[in-house]
């Protein structure tokens, strides 16, 4: 299983956002998902987004084990790109995400998923020519 730590910032900020008792899921936020805040197929890996849900979503099925007692999952698509041994910390005004493998997103954003999918349930990609 893969863990991650949340440093007590972290989790403080967590607490006051009011969400550190809900369903959180960790996103490599591709700008392609259902929950995406931002990215592109270009920025995969390297920006993260903590999504907060009401129920478990089954798109999500992974737990991320944690001694925090947080409810917090991901995808095996997402886990690809995550490390062993996650710290998400806050520091700076920001979320930062750091694994054994070194920063993996100095800026991690945090979203509401059921206005995510609101907000996305309408957008179409179309003949658009991806270039990294």
């Amino acid at each position: 299983m893969l863990k991650i730590t949340f440093t007590d910032q972290a989790l403080d900020y967590l607490k006051r956002r009011k969400i550190a008792n809900k369903v959180l899921i960790l996103i490599t936020d591709d700008g392609g998902g259902k929950y995406s805040i931002k990215g592109g197929g270009c920025s995969i890996g390297s920006h993260f987004s903590i999504i907060w849900v009401e129920q478990k979503d089954a798109d999500y099925p992974v737990q991320l084990e944690n001694d925090q007692g947080l409810k917090i999952y991901t995808s095996k698509y997402d886990m690809a790109l995550m490390g062993p041994n996650m710290v998400m910390d806050y520091a700076a005004g920001n979320l930062n995400l750091r694994s054994d493998e070194g920063i993996l997103d100095g800026g991690v954003d945090v979203g509401n998923g059921a206005a995510l999918i609101k907000a996305n349930k309408n957008v179409a990609m179309t003949d658009v020519e991806w270039r990294c």
